[in-house]
């Protein structure tokens, strides 16, 4: 990876990063809900017009399709250092099942199948 693409990546991280900390406080619902309240206020001024309507909804699409990214980003990020925590906690263990560690490539039938025998393992202790 060339040192461009990694400040890059670097200024990707941070600023999802700082975005999705932003948008996770009340006052930034808040405000949403007031644009709304404001926004429907403001119909009957405008006639309720397809305008008007085309507004709220061009702004919501905008802000959830960028969103979704943003979240996903940070999602991402947060499940690996997870997964780097409990390798670490596992190997600490001395853990050796190589299922457990490769467990995030697993379907949802097979995760389940893992978490019953640990759970059938725990209660025969």
């Amino acid at each position: 990876m060339s040192e461009d693409s990694g400040s890059r990546q670097d200024f990707f991280t941070r600023f999802t990063t700082k975005v999705a900390k932003v948008l996770g406080h009340a006052w930034v619902f808040s405000a949403a809900v007031i644009i709304l309240i404001v926004w429907a206020f403001t119909g009957p001024l405008l006639g309720f017009s397809d305008t008007w309507q085309l507004v709220i909804n061009t702004g919501t699409t905008i802000v959830t399709f960028l969103m979704v990214f943003i979240i996903q980003n940070t999602q991402n990020r947060d499940s690996a250092a997870l997964h780097v925590k409990l390798d670490a906690v596992m190997r600490e263990l001395r853990i050796t099942n190589s299922k457990l560690y490769e467990a995030e490539d697993e379907g949802e039938k097979e995760l389940e199948e893992q978490r019953r025998r640990i759970e059938q393992d725990a209660e025969s202790d």
